[in-house]
């Protein structure tokens, strides 16, 4: 049975009497001039838009989920981050961009009352209209309701004329519509029959990269676009008994040497493993893996060449990924996609770093198990679960805007398999859409690198050999969506992403 009550108007939104101070949660559904009618209702569903310009952009966002999820409400869902010139004033630095989906118990003008407290808490000021601002905090929607007062409006009036936010509310769908709730929000759209004919009519994806917006990934101290270079990660084993180079680079002084070799030769990022995930291998301490690990970093760190490069730890111990980002490390490179260690997400999640989520049944020393092969689609399959781990890296606090897929090559695949996913790293995406398109936009890695199947397609049983094919298989995976590519040989898939990002730039004009 739903319960009304009368709510008086205060600075920032509605206060309840005493007499109901101990109430549900409500939602507007109409207003008068000096009153506002709230309904009690159970959950709901909410999209709320971010936007800053004005000091540390990111950390503001950060800073914004922290305040939010004391404040009641849950993130469900990120958008990925939007780099965009200003509006309306346009003599201002660009702004960030972008929104969470979430749910919460506060009625419609108390979460107003919360959000305009963050901004004041954050420094928010009244000032110019559409000026500069350290956070901006918008209702998109709440619930299946459109609300009008004096002092809300949802849908606001003008979302349906900005990119700028139309952009990272398309992130938080997905090509399918889950639940009724977003069905509602898309009968909302004025003069379009959803929302995704809004964003087709006020340009799509054809904005992003132009006109002023950017979509970016929050990397080391920089907004990284990664469709506009294929970026080359170097591998480095530390390991004495990795299936390619094994015990070639346990001493310091030999790990170093390679660094400055893969950087020299074009290398990105590099990607430091202590453990060894071949095929069979059994698993290490977390103790042994950080006495190989850290003097590594400690030497690399001191490097000049190693300026302004991004440095990765591929590890599945939460401990591990803590203790490596406390000495530097850029990004977390999990091959069991947060399946081995219960801790990592939230590890991660508080580390505020990327994190590579690779796709993986079992273990290395079960992952080719005949259990673990079988598929009906391989790139559906294998979609449909990365989705699943990504889903939980999120509600566990790892945004959108910092998670990297990898569909994990040579983990968990039969020969067939692999080749299925470098040619259908379309469908992998396509199939991550389906539920989120935000996650479908996370940067692609792939590592196919002198991996086993490799054999079975050119027979070169030395792993050494095996360059030519990687980079044949690089090449295609390229073409096909990836943007980061993991090597062991980083001076020929240099040369060979400069043709692929050649062909690619003509192929966008």
């Amino acid at each position: 049975m739903n319960i009304f009550r009368r709510l008086l108007p205060t600075k920032f939104g509605f206060k309840t009497s005493k007499k109901s101070s101990n109430a549900p949660s409500v939602c507007s559904i109409h207003s008068s001039s000096d009153c506002v009618v709230e309904v009690h209702s159970p959950e709901q569903e909410v999209v709320i838009a971010l936007g800053s310009n004005v000091g540390n952009r990111l950390h503001s966002f950060d800073e914004v989920l922290h305040l939010m999820k004391k404040s009641g409400i849950q993130i469900t869902r990120h958008a990925c981050l939007y780099e965009t010139a200003p509006a309306y004033v346009t003599d201002q630095p660009q702004f960030l961009n972008s929104a969470v989906r979430g749910v919460t118990k506060l009625g419609p003008h108390e979460l107003l009352g919360v959000l305009k407290k963050i901004e004041k808490d954050m420094g928010r000021t009244t000032g110019i209209r559409y000026g500069p601002r350290p956070i901006d905090l918008d209702i998109l929607f709440y619930g299946k309701f459109k609300i009008h007062s004096e002092i809300l409006d949802v849908p606001h009036e003008r979302i349906w004329e900005r990119p700028f936010v139309v952009a990272p509310l398309i992130d938080l769908l997905g090509s399918d519509i889950d639940n009724d709730t977003v069905a509602r929000w898309h009968s909302f759209s004025k003069h379009t029959r959803d929302l995704f004919e809004l964003w087709e009519k006020l340009g799509g994806e054809s904005l992003v990269g132009r006109n002023g917006m950017k979509r970016v990934f929050p990397v080391g101290n920089r907004l990284w676009d990664s469709s506009l270079k294929t970026s080359v990660m170097g591998i480095l084993n530390l390991t004495p008994d990795s299936f390619s180079d094994g015990g070639k680079y346990i001493s310091v002084e030999a790990a170093v040497s390679q660094v400055r070799l893969m950087i020299s030769e074009g290398a990105d990022m590099i990607d430091f493993g202590a453990q060894s995930t071949r095929p069979n291998a059994s698993k290490i301490s977390v103790e042994e893996e950080l006495d190989r690990l850290i003097p590594v970093i400690e030497a690399v760190k001191k490097m000049p060449e190693v300026e302004g490069k991004l440095l990765s730890v591929d590890t599945f111990y939460s401990e591990v990924a803590s203790e490596a980002v406390k000495n530097g490390i850029h990004l977390v490179n999990d091959v069991s996609g947060g399946s081995l260690d219960s801790s990592m997400y939230s590890v991660v999640a508080a580390l505020r770093v990327p994190y590579i989520a690779m796709h993986m049944r079992g273990d290395p020393s079960s992952m080719q198990n005949p259990e673990n092969l079988q598929y009906n689609n391989v790139c559906k399959d294998v979609g449909f679960e990365l989705h699943e781990r990504l889903k939980e890296a999120e509600l566990s606090g790892i945004p959108a805007w910092r998670l990297i897929i990898d569909p994990g090559i040579g983990f968990s695949k039969k020969t067939e398999h692999n080749l299925d996913i470098l040619t259908g790293l379309t469908t992998v995406r396509n199939e991550i859409a389906r539920r989120s398109l935000a996650l479908s936009h996370a940067p692609l890695l792939i590592g196919p690198s002198r991996k086993r199947f490799l054999v079975d397609v050119c027979a070169r049983p030395a792993a050494s050999e095996r360059d030519p094919a990687t980079v044949a298989a690089v090449t295609v995976g390229v073409l096909n969506g990836a943007n980061i590519v993991r090597v062991h040989n980083v001076q020929y898939n240099v040369d060979a992403l400069r043709l692929c990002d050649a062909l690619l730039e003509r192929k966008r004009r």
